[in-house]
């Protein structure tokens, strides 16, 4: 679980900076020369194949963790501790990363499904950036994509100092670096992908 999911911590920082380049203002050349260069690169096509693995192990990991710590006390505690033992998303990792499952089915419907069409139907180029534009013109996509990431933020405070915990970097020496990095990290991150439906529904981006 912990592997996996630095794994997936360091392709959102790719997938992060790619995606920046809207940001460059420049109707969309910069972003869509990067991803075309992603789309067409035979070493990235490969790397997709290992990410959408360690993708779905992560999911199915979560789901037997999961499953796992719920059997281990089918009867409740009487008196919830709260936040004296514990953060509620750390409680609530299974229900985030489920709202996250539903939000990645949706963003590949949106997104990823309609570029590997172009990309293999030999048509003219995908003109990716003024299919965000159009998509973020909807007040609801906006909304949904806002509150995913939003969801995503909550799993990754969460998620990135556990997993350098459990693979034995648990040190009290190194410990708040590590959770302080985490929340630098979740934050910077998801601002980034929680502006980009923002600034094109606003009008920022053109």
């Amino acid at each position: 679980m912990a592997f996996t999911g630095i794994f997936l911590i360091l392709f959102l920082i790719v997938h992060s900076v790619a995606n920046s380049c809207i940001f460059l203002n420049d109707s969309g050349e910069t972003y869509n020369a990067v991803a075309h260069f992603l789309s067409h690169n035979w070493i990235v096509r490969f790397l997709e194949i290992g990410l959408f693995v360690g993708l779905f192990a992560h999911i199915i990991q979560g789901i037997m963790l999961t499953l796992a710590n719920n059997s281990k006390r089918p009867i409740k505690y009487a008196v919830n501790a709260g936040n004296a033992t514990s953060k509620w998303y750390s409680r609530s990792m299974g229900i985030l990363g489920s709202l996250l499952l539903l939000f990645l089915v949706i963003h590949l419907k949106d997104f990823f499904i309609g570029t590997k069409i172009a990309l293999y139907s030999g048509d003219a180029p995908h003109n990716l950036f003024e299919e965000m534009k159009e998509e973020f013109s909807n007040p609801i996509v906006v909304g949904v994509y806002v509150l995913g990431v939003v969801a995503l933020c909550w799993h990754l405070i969460h998620g990135f100092s556990s997993a350098f915990q459990t693979i034995g970097i648990n040190n009290p020496k190194y410990n708040p670096l590590i959770k302080t990095a985490g929340i630098v990290y979740s934050l910077i991150v998801c601002i980034a992908f929680a502006m980009m439906p923002i600034a094109f529904y606003l009008g920022w981006i053109s």
